[in-house]
């Protein structure tokens, strides 16, 4: 996967937009950030440390949390090179559900999202 894959998934969400956060490419909803793309090539998403554990648990090729500070906050390296679309996708999706206002979060999830 690449970084326009993630834009093009990211985009697709319901009131997501892109901004800068740091002169890095940010993904938001609702002005609450829940991806980014570093410089490094791979994708940070924003998921519960319950989540993080899980994921990067279960696919450590795949996932890891970000060093320092932010990873303890449940931000997590998306490894573009090992993902395919469907871990992509659901890894996006959970960081925009993670950021998303509950009204926005239900109308998606009604819409089947």
């Amino acid at each position: 996967m690449t970084p326009e894959n993630v834009r093009r998934i990211a985009l697709e969400l319901p009131a997501a937009t892109e901004k800068s956060h740091f002169g890095k490419p940010d993904f938001r909803v609702r002005d609450r950030v829940f991806a980014t793309l570093p410089e490094d090539g791979n994708a940070v998403v924003k998921l519960t440390r319950d989540q993080q554990e899980m994921m990067c648990g279960r696919e450590p090729a795949l996932f890891q949390p970000v060093d320092g500070g932010w990873g303890k906050q449940g931000w997590t390296r998306v490894i573009l090179a090992t993902a395919d679309e469907a871990a992509l996708r659901s890894a996006v999706v959970t960081a925009w559900r993670n950021m998303a206002p509950v009204t926005l979060r239900k109308a998606f999830d009604l819409a089947g999202g």
